[in-house]
């Protein structure tokens, strides 16, 4: 089989107006990028607001592993078996991180002949938005720092300052830094980090915004850092909000690309989500659901990251109420969860398979603690077996949930119908009862406790000395009616990425806690998840390359 960029390079594509024109657009309503990709005016958004909304569908998926599970894929090759049935359908997802492009994760693209298009450009800068959201939390450290050196009329304690730098690379190297030395010229010496852009709170801002007005005063609101009286210090008080703004005012507009197959898709916002709330622009699904009868749409890692969080921090503000889920599984992964070295994952093992389903089980049952009922999507990679694909059915249908085998890696929209059969019959039915896990007025403890016991399944909540004083000191400042947004390993149900399947007798251990005022939630940071990523041994770069034609080739 061709490789993605192969086949997203020898693809069919329409001009991006005949694309929005499907969607009931014309050419004055978008910004144009070049001929295949354009952002959507905010004038035409506000008038899209006087329509009703379409049906919601999220895509996510078990425990990820080292195997691959394809949610992007899956969610990428609904919509285009939709559209296949002729429903008025259409995507929502992420943009890719520099980082893991050209790390090890690759892009978040799809993959096969279920992709976004174009590949390169989507994967690399597409039109800008990552490199403004990187400017504006940068403005705004820089204010922070300006500020201490002209003075610190704020009283601001340099040793407290939150706020960190940002850059859309994994480079371990800038994790820990010192910044300001040289001289009293130079800046006030301090200890510093680097964020990869995607943890920038300036990211999760931008993907829960409403509005340009919503923006700038979620922006206004963010804490830069604390005085030395432990009073929360904010980019409004250091007058960095309306620049920041004004960077920005481009990149909150989504972006309008299609797939292999011409189905519409926004591709916008990418925040992660075992350090970050894992989903795509709030402004852009809403949008789509406003241009399509149906949108799919996907949420980060596993379903007790992404979903969890798109569930209790996305749809709580963004007043959404799912009507459908896919939850993504392979036979794969669950001989993964199963005890199976990934070396032998091309042998046949259908027990490893029956084991793993523990992993597949656990994330059924939280998805229904929501009220929604999920279609488990088989997808189906070439070694799988008759044998191991029949015991992931049978299982489904032992505990009465609803299954389908999807093939759209290799056969596109038309490996998707029996999935979007599946997804129909459930949104016919309206079958979805949503509600969020805990109220607002809960203590972030407790709702820190009910995320680890009711999603995780752990035993408990160990909360650490300095993430208890952080717990202290929102309550003392007031900023604890808020939902938590858990950083975990997205490798275990736990927050020991070397506990596979459905593992018990855990405890998950909350070793500090940050506020994101301006997002709107807290973060309780647990085990050893890092906010800067690092290369690996041989990164996916040194296959990454351009001809003296400008034609990329490596990008996967």
């Amino acid at each position: 089989m061709k490789s993605d960029i192969q086949i997203a390079q020898e693809a069919n594509t329409k001009h991006i107006v005949e694309i929005a024109e499907q969607l009931g657009l014309q050419e004055k309503d978008l910004e144009l990028y070049g001929t295949n990709k354009a952002k959507v005016r905010f004038e035409t958004i506000e008038e899209l607001e006087k329509r009703p909304s379409g049906k919601l569908v999220l895509v996510t998926a078990i425990t990820p592993t080292a195997a691959g599970e394809g949610k992007t894929t899956t969610t990428v090759g609904l919509g285009m078996a939709l559209s296949k049935m002729e429903k008025d359908a259409m995507i929502a997802i992420r943009e890719p991180s520099l980082g893991p492009c050209f790390g090890i994760k690759g892009g978040a693209a799809g993959g096969g002949y279920a992709q976004v298009v174009p590949m390169e450009d989507i994967n690399l800068h597409f039109t800008g938005d990552m490199h403004a959201i990187g400017a504006a939390n940068n403005l705004m450290a820089a204010m922070v720092d300006n500020h201490l050196q002209q003075g610190n009329t704020l009283n601001i304690d340099p040793r407290r300052i939150q706020v960190k730098r940002a850059v859309d690379m994994n480079d371990r190297a800038l994790r820990n830094i010192v910044v300001g030395l040289g001289g009293i010229t130079q800046g006030v010496p301090r200890e510093d980090n680097f964020l990869i852009t995607v943890a920038s709170e300036i990211m999760a801002i931008l993907c829960l915004a409403h509005d340009l007005e919503d923006l700038k005063k979620r922006l206004g609101r963010i804490v830069v850092g604390w005085t030395y009286d432990r009073d929360p210090v904010t980019a409004a008080d250091i007058q960095a909000h309306g620049a920041m703004a004004a960077l920005l005012k481009d990149a909150l507009k989504p972006n309008l690309v299609q797939t292999l197959e011409n189905t519409p898709a926004f591709v916008h916002g990418g925040p992660f989500a075992n350090i970050a709330h894992g989903c795509n622009s709030l402004i852009a699904t809403r949008t789509g659901m406003k241009m399509a009868d149906i949108l799919v749409t996907e949420a980060g890692f596993g379903a007790d990251l992404g979903a969890e969080k798109f569930f209790d921090i996305k749809c709580r503000f963004g007043g959404l109420e799912p009507d459908a889920v896919v939850l993504v599984a392979t036979a794969r992964a669950l001989k993964l969860h199963g005890g199976v070295n990934k070396k032998d994952l091309e042998d046949e093992d259908v027990e490893a398979v029956k084991t793993g389903l523990d992993n597949l089980d656990a994330h059924v049952e939280n998805i229904r603690k929501f009220g929604l009922e999920p279609v488990v999507a088989i997808n189906r990679f070439p070694t799988d077996t008759e044998a191991e694909l029949q015991a992931i059915a049978e299982h489904c249908a032992e505990t009465n949930v609803r299954f389908a085998l999807s093939e759209v890696f290799a056969k596109g929209g038309e490996g998707g119908l029996e999935l979007a059969e599946a997804v129909l019959d459930i949104l016919e039915k309206g079958e979805s009862d949503f509600r969020v896990l805990y109220d607002d007025e809960m203590a972030l403890e407790e709702k820190i406790e009910t995320i680890a016991r009711e999603i995780y399944g752990a035993d408990g909540v160990d909360i650490a000395r300095p993430a208890q004083l952080m717990i202290n000191r929102l309550k003392r400042v007031g900023l604890t009616n808020m939902p938590v947004c858990m950083a975990k390993t997205q490798y275990s149900l736990s927050d020991d990425p070397t506990l596979l399947n459905r593992p018990s007798g855990f405890r998950i251990t909350v070793r500090d806690v940050t506020v994101s005022a301006g997002a709107g939630f807290a973060v309780a940071l647990t085990g050893d998840v890092m906010t800067m990523p690092g290369l690996p041994k041989r990164p996916a770069a040194v296959d990454i390359d351009i001809d003296e034609k400008g034609q990329i080739t490596g990008l996967f």
